[in-house]
């Protein structure tokens, strides 16, 4: 179960989209969500992964061994 809060005019939009279409605010909600969670999974990881980096917690891996590992040619 999910409770969120949006900004007025964001709740509009949706309650306006969910009326014209027939197809409820949650349905809208829950498409949103599923179709950029992934997006932000990744920017997410790879924010972590630059910060670990600058503090030099991590070192960076060259893109030709990322290549090689991974089976990618030039």
């Amino acid at each position: 179960m999910l409770a969120i809060r949006l900004p007025e005019t964001i709740e509009k939009r949706l309650d306006h989209l969910a009326k014209r279409t027939g197809r409820t605010k949650t349905y809208y909600a829950r498409e949103a969500i599923v179709q950029h969670l992934d997006e932000l999974e990744d920017i997410y990881l790879a924010e972590k992964r630059l910060e670990a980096v600058r503090s030099r917690r991590s070192r960076p891996v060259p893109i030709e061994i990322l290549m090689r590992r991974y089976g990618v040619e030039d």
